[in-house]
């Protein structure tokens, strides 16, 4: 399931609206801008664990597994090859249904390339 959020919404208040569509997963990877106690106690409820990095300004240094961390380079480089069609790295539909018709057409040729 694909969901497209606003620009201006963080990342893990973005994850909140995918929490229930989450397919089954032993470990969930995501950067530092994924870091909230509210979404590591919902992945925690599920029975998930969270390999997510806390952000420099925590209180208390949170564990991540740096090895099973450095496996989220696949998702960046795919990230990377999106950026490569200027349309969707600069955003030029004004239209979230055409702006996410244009991510889905990217992932599918990335994919079959």
């Amino acid at each position: 399931m694909l969901r497209l959020t606003a620009g201006q919404v963080s990342d893990y208040r973005g994850a909140d609206t995918v929490l229930e569509a989450l397919p089954e997963a032993d470990v969930l990877i995501a950067d530092k801008g994924y870091d909230s106690d509210r979404l590591r106690e919902a992945l925690a409820e599920r029975g998930v664990k969270s390999c997510i990095p806390g952000r420099a300004k925590r209180k208390e240094p949170i564990v991540c597994d740096t090895e099973l961390y450095k496996s989220r380079n696949l998702i960046e480089r795919l990230f990377g090859r999106f950026k490569d069609w200027r349309r969707i790295a600069i955003w030029y539909d004004r239209c979230a249904h055409t702006f996410f018709s244009a991510i889905c057409i990217a992932a599918t040729v990335s994919f079959w390339l």
